[in-house]
């Protein structure tokens, strides 16, 4: 996980992180939910933001918990020193139960095999494990059926009685709370009222009952419950245009991705660029050579569509994007090698937003800033002086904080 502050400039590609966004973004959320707290969800390094820094920085900015999917997130966060509720729920068979035991960890059980395991962890370690029950309310991914939810709850109680666990939570997934007025929220919201009053009616006690992601926190006062998951509004990102855009939610994209033109010529009319030609410049032009591709995370299926602002005019990605690189006409736009060109940003000079690169990708916003790979160097910005370590080499040119 990335945990520095760079100050040096780049030559080749950086995603620029600004966790003073962040912190406004978490105040902005906060302000939303009432007096339900937030979980700070950080998974996959922080939807590519680098897990650790924004951990922290949503902490400062008074979320009260912080989740990851996997077990190996959440232990290394701790590994890492970050204390505090965190809760961790992408279990498989054989996982690291003991590891989370000690670590203290929130541990989502959906299913008997699971609690099987952390109760047997839990003995092991010689202390009870801290457990949350997910209920399957019809998302139909993780989460305990209701038909199973009877024997879940009466199995976990019995654990919770001989000391083995404490159960902490009960929680759910919407499934389509990012389109407003969907029949299965109400669905949804109605079995999981079912399912809590059924476990809460067995003796189960939990700190925290929650259902709602970060659609649901913005759009759904009535689903806050004690505890609301914020992800990718976290980031500054509109979890769909039926939301609202982040602008018109308050937020800030926290990610901006540039990189250094690396070439520029004139090439005569006809001539071909990139794999395969399909582009093929229509008068003399120049092209501009912009030195990252689908191995840095920028998705090939923006090819030709693809939106990138360079010496503060807005381009078009020419032909395919290639693993490393790939080409924009300039056209009589005349620019130096070492130009700055803006991939997404906050839109604020102009630039390209994610979800300007979702639609020429045809997918989410969601993917674009989590699939930025790690051979793209992370510059920290917004944080207080002096905090992280110093920057590695980076191959690639300016720095790269360490794993």
């Amino acid at each position: 996980m990335n945990d520095t502050v760079t100050t040096s400039g780049f030559s080749r590609v950086r995603a620029e992180i600004d966790l003073g966004a962040l912190r406004g973004n978490v105040a902005t959320l906060r302000a939303r939910t009432g007096g339900a707290a937030l979980m700070a969800v950080v998974k996959s390094d922080a939807y590519g933001h680098g897990a650790l820094p924004c951990a922290r920085a949503a902490r400062e900015a008074g979320a009260a918990w912080v989740g990851t999917a996997t077990p190996w997130e959440a232990l290394a966060l701790r590994a890492a020193g970050l204390d505090g509720p965190l809760m961790c729920w992408l279990w498989t068979p054989g996982g690291p139960w003991r590891e989370g035991v000690e670590a203290g960890l929130d541990m989502s059980v959906s299913g008997m095999w699971a609690l099987t395991e952390v109760v047997a962890a839990a003995r092991e370690a010689g202390r009870p494990a801290r457990i949350q029950l997910k209920a399957d309310t019809g998302l139909g991914r993780n989460g305990c059926q209701p038909g199973d939810w009877p024997e879940l709850v009466a199995a976990a109680r019995a654990a919770e009685a001989s000391g083995a666990v404490r159960v902490t939570g009960v929680w759910s997934h919407f499934a389509c709370a990012d389109e407003p007025g969907h029949p299965s929220i109400r669905l949804q919201s109605d079995t999981f009222r079912e399912m809590l009053a059924y476990a809460e009616g067995r003796g189960i006690d939990p700190e925290v009952r929650h259902i709602a992601n970060s659609p649901a926190a913005l759009t759904l006062p009535e689903a806050h419950f004690d505890l609301v998951r914020t992800g990718i509004a976290m980031y500054g990102i509109s979890p769909s245009p039926e939301v609202g855009t982040a602008r018109e939610l308050g937020l800030r994209p926290v990610m901006t991705l540039s990189a250094r033109v690396a070439l520029v010529k004139a090439v005569p009319a006809g001539h071909g660029v990139s794999y395969g030609h399909t582009y093929v410049t229509g008068e003399e032009t120049n092209l501009g050579l912009i030195p990252v591709g689908y191995a840095d995370g920028v998705p090939r299926h923006a090819s030709g569509r693809g939106p990138v602002l360079v010496g503060g005019e807005l381009h078009t990605v020419a032909g395919r994007v290639a693993m490393d690189q790939f080409v924009v006409d300039l056209g009589r736009h005349k620019v130096q090698e070492g130009t700055e060109a803006v991939l997404f940003g906050p839109g604020d000079r102009g630039e390209p937003t994610a979800e300007d690169w979702a639609r020429a990708s045809d997918t989410i916003a969601y993917e674009i800033v989590t699939r930025i790979g790690q051979r793209v160097p992370r510059h920290y910005v917004g944080t207080a002086a002096g905090a992280g370590t110093a920057p590695a080499a980076d191959p690639n040119g300016g720095t790269q904080p360490p794993a």
